[in-house]
């Protein structure tokens, strides 16, 4: 799919032309065991990770069995939810069509889109909310070359609410990138990084002419709140 201009972007919170096509969600889910569950950092990244993978995949793509319906859904509002499963709520959603990605210990789930109202049993009956995760750790400085989705620091997200944030900044550098540039990023596994940005940085990256996701403001945060910058290296390259 070629860069969706800037006029019919997917996130912006006024009405668009995508308002009027059929609405379909992306469905993520994740793992979260009450003993063990995944780092925040971790759960971002691999959410993130994943939405690539679905986008990439062969069955997403010219005549693949689920190239429709992605079109469909990105021919309209690019929505992502994420829920949380653990047990045998996560064996169910691993019997259904879709993809596990996993991280350093987080497992998502990407699931082809379904429609906003249709979704499978087994995905409609997890919850949305509890997906509050911590990082034990600050997370290191993301290598260098390595693309990094800057989350704005002055936004107080869920876990949730940030994986799929996340997912949209992906989603967005990847519609940037020639085929070849993409291609190159899939052979490596999709390398990438989620880090809050530097509050004195942030008016900097959201003016610097990268892909910039603003949420439309369906849940938790104000309509229009720009959420996360998507910095690839290969933007930066550009003429």
């Amino acid at each position: 799919m070629s860069p969706t201009p800037t006029s019919d972007s997917p996130f912006r919170s006024e009405p668009t032309a995508r308002d009027e096509a059929p609405q379909f969600v992306l469905p993520l889910v994740v793992r979260i065991e009450k003993a063990d569950p995944p780092a925040r950092t971790d759960a971002l990244e691999t959410a993130a990770r994943a939405v690539l993978v679905m986008l990439s995949d062969e069955r997403s793509v010219g005549d693949g069995e689920w190239a429709q319906v992605m079109r469909d859904w990105q021919d309209a509002r690019i929505r992502k939810v994420v829920r949380r499963a653990r047990g045998a709520e996560w064996r169910r959603a691993e019997g259904l069509a879709g993809i596990t990605v996993t991280g350093k210990a987080a497992e998502v789930r990407v699931f082809p889109p379904v429609p906003l109202d249709g979704w499978p049993k087994d995905l409609a009956k997890l919850q949305v909310s509890g997906t509050d995760l911590d990082d034990p750790e600050p997370p290191v400085e993301a290598a260098p070359g390595v693309p990094v989705l800057w989350l704005n620091p002055e936004l107080d997200m869920s876990a949730g609410k940030a994986m799929a944030q996340a997912g949209h900044g992906a989603q967005l550098a990847w519609w940037e990138l020639s085929d070849e540039e993409r291609a190159a990023w899939r052979d490596a596994g999709f390398p990438l990084a989620v880090r809050n940005a530097d509050p004195e940085r942030w008016p900097e990256l959201t003016t610097s002419g990268l892909p910039l996701v603003r949420d439309a403001g369906f849940t938790e945060i104000a309509p229009g709140s720009c959420t996360v910058v998507a910095d690839h290296p290969a933007l930066h390259r550009r003429g």
